[in-house]
């Protein structure tokens, strides 16, 4: 394996998720008392904890592909590698969209890497993947 990266969700993300399922939480305790609240606020945190590791993004570069998540490409199929920044990722997503593009972003990472795909077969023009660690992951795709 030369690279992987895991991105998970962060902590403020967590957090709101949290309070929102809290609040049934205690319409639950209000409704029917300590017992079923309990039962509720365990429920609710294993299932925060459930998206926390299922919402994970997971990157690896070997020798032979690329995997992100379930999608995998050989690195013969991958032209060129554009770094992106905040704002690119945002135009990339949005406005300058191909529908037929893959797209593996995640809203709460700021940073991606457009990595245009050369297989005439393929229709899929470009792969846009969300990353904390965009130098790496180019470096570790070029070697």
């Amino acid at each position: 394996m030369r690279y992987r990266e895991v991105i998970h969700a962060p902590l403020w993300l967590l957090a709101i998720i949290y309070f929102f399922l809290l609040s049934i939480v205690i319409s639950i305790w209000a409704a029917l008392g300590n017992n079923p609240a309990l039962v509720a606020l365990a429920a609710v945190t294993a299932l925060l904890i459930l998206f926390y590791f299922k919402s994970a993004l997971i990157i690896e570069v070997d020798e032979k592909e690329l995997r992100v998540g379930a999608a995998h490409i050989e690195h013969r199929f991958i032209g060129d590698i554009v770094n992106l920044d905040n704002e690119a990722v945002r135009r990339v997503r949005t406005r300058d969209a191909d529908p037929t593009a893959h797209l593996a972003i995640r809203f709460w990472a700021s940073k991606g890497v457009q990595l245009f795909v050369n297989d005439e077969r393929d229709t899929t023009p470009y792969w846009l993947i969300s990353t904390g660690k965009a130098l790496e992951l180019i470096k570790a795709l070029k070697d």
